[in-house]
């Protein structure tokens, strides 16, 4: 058989590549106590330094003043533990701004430094439906189990419209 008879089409190297791209979901991840939990960087504004939040002490929402604006602050550690995060003298943290589907600005304290972490897509797998309505984790709605050198960390993906439900 001869080179004419063949039916040949050059690569399409674009679509070669498309398959062999890995659909990476970067997330920004901060420890709630024992929890590691983690935003989309899609939902997350920004990362402040700790500030005063003003706030009765009898729930587990404040508000801060950032910039122009006031912002509602959570603190998951209250909610998930039923007591007050009280920062040590030494200690600074953090806020991480995020916003909900409809774009409201929350801020969820941490205590270290958050990280920016890419994950694949396929690693990331939603949180069945009975575990989210029978534990204080209702908020998040995916989990993820990162590798590490000395182990793996399981990490809660959050869901802002749960934490500050959309008004219209």
């Amino acid at each position: 058989m001869d080179n004419s008879t063949l039916n040949y089409e050059p690569l399409d190297t674009t679509q070669e590549k498309k398959r062999k791209t890995v659909s990476i979901l970067k997330l920004v991840v901060f420890s709630i106590g024992q929890l590691n939990v983690a935003f989309s960087i899609n939902s997350v504004q920004k990362v402040i330094k700790y500030t005063h939040i003003y706030s009765s002490g009898l729930t587990d929402i404040g508000i801060i003043h950032l910039d122009d604006q006031e912002i509602t602050v959570i603190d998951l550690y209250q909610r998930l533990y039923k007591k007050p995060f009280i920062p040590q003298e030494n200690q600074e943290g953090y806020l991480v701004i995020a916003k909900n589907t409809v774009g409201e600005s929350f801020a969820i304290v941490s205590i270290e430094t958050p990280s920016l972490i890419d994950v694949s897509l396929s690693q990331i797998r939603v949180l069945p439906e009975s575990y989210r309505k029978s534990d204080t984790l209702e908020i998040a709605s995916h989990v993820t189990v990162i590798p590490r050198e000395n182990g793996s960390i399981t990490v809660f993906l959050l869901d802002g419209d749960r934490l500050v439900p959309p008004t219209l």
